[in-house]
């Protein structure tokens, strides 16, 4: 037999060899290394293991739990106030935007990451893990999370699953959320809700209309509607959130003949979060009062900007800008809930989240990880 019989697998069929990060290069190399890391929302178990490994070789100060793949990453020194700063591991999918490549920005030539998850929100992450094993003594006790499936449906969401079976590790006073914020602070969220909005009518041949009543044509009324609907802006302890009410899916028809008997349409509705879940549900329900059935199908409440909590003043004046609404929602809804003031604070332009130009200003990873460094290591 010869040795050709046998061949040695292909490299796609080998298993993949454990990437080892290395801290000690910092958060602007730590980006690069976490960002060649495939992880698309559900794949997050190769960068689950390496942040894992890094934290278990380089930071005996922690004590660490993995839920899944979230890892909580716990100080315990008897401090008088908690900490938690948290960033998820997934991303959207890569579509051929890795690996990363160093480039300079068009507009002002400053060096830039460039690849997918440099902004949402792999140097968010990168900061905190290099932090997290640099700051053996901080002048707070320390929650670091990493968690999988952000970037999906919220019931597949880790941190929610890691909040619910181990309640006792999300105890803070204070919480940050590395989500891409241009460098400075974003005080709570916007919540969205989904709903889908149904009108019925009767079918018919095409060639006998007037026999029929055409669902499409009566969903068209409420579009119009919603179209001309103007948006309100709502300040919200001091921070001011723009709301949407937007169609984003439309579904109906029988055949090319066929007056249709049903239409639906879903819409997302972006609410200031002065606004409970509920108030949210109902105002989209009164607006489409006259459809025949408005189900919703996805709510996450906001979360109120937190920045009248101690911690937070002092964290505004470490960075050093005056803190912005978030108007997206995430997941410092989830801390809000549990009564936990929290903002969101990365490095990355928002507006260039999920983009194929997605790209990350070296000179805010560097930025955010001295804001956070000062912050953490001086008396709060």
């Amino acid at each position: 037999m010869s040795s050709d019989s046998n061949p040695t697998p292909p490299p796609a069929s080998r298993p993949a060899r454990a990437t080892v990060l290395d801290p000690s290069r910092g958060p602007v190399e730590l980006t690069r290394q976490l960002c060649d890391i495939p992880s698309v929302s559900g794949d997050e178990r190769a960068i689950a293991d390496a942040v894992e490994a890094a934290l278990i070789a380089h930071a005996p100060h922690l004590s660490v739990v993995r839920d899944g793949d979230t890892l909580v990453a716990r100080t315990d020194l008897g401090r008088a106030r908690r900490v938690a700063i948290a960033g998820h591991l997934d991303t959207v999918p890569i579509n051929d935007k890795l690996p990363v490549r160093d480039l300079r920005d068009e507009t002002t030539g400053e060096p830039v990451i460039w690849g997918r998850g440099t902004v949402d929100m792999k140097a968010g992450v990168a900061v905190q893990l290099a932090l997290a094993i640099e700051l053996a003594e901080p002048s707070v006790d320390l929650t670091w999370i990493w968690y999988d499936h952000e970037e999906v449906s919220s019931e597949l969401s880790g941190l929610g699953r890691a909040m619910r079976h181990h309640p006792h590790l999300f105890a803070a006073d204070f919480a940050i959320l590395g989500e891409p914020s241009n460098g400075t602070i974003e005080g709570g969220c916007n919540g969205t809700l989904r709903a889908r909005v149904s009108v019925s009518g009767k079918r018919a041949h095409s060639a006998r209309s007037w026999m029929g009543v055409n669902a499409i044509h009566r969903a068209g009324a409420l579009l119009e509607r919603l179209s001309a609907y103007e948006p309100e802006r709502i300040t919200v302890d001091g921070l001011e959130y723009r709301e949407g009410l937007n169609a984003v899916r439309i579904e109906g028809g029988v055949a090319g003949n066929v007056i249709p008997d049903r239409c639906s349409f879903e819409v997302n509705y972006r609410f200031a979060p002065s606004r409970s879940g509920e108030e949210a549900a109902a105002f989209v329900r009164e607006f489409f009062d006259d459809a025949d059935e408005v189900e919703i199908i996805d709510l996450a409440p906001g979360a109120r900007p937190g920045l009248d909590a101690l911690l937070a003043k002092r964290f505004v004046d470490a960075v050093g800008e005056e803190p912005r609404a978030k108007f997206g929602w995430t997941d410092v809804s989830r801390f809000s809930a549990l009564g936990i003031p929290a903002v969101n604070f990365g490095p990355g332009d928002p507006l260039l989240a999920h983009a194929d130009d997605e790209r990350v200003p070296v000179a805010q990873i560097e930025s955010c990880a001295a804001a956070l460094r000062d912050w953490l290591t001086h008396e709060l």
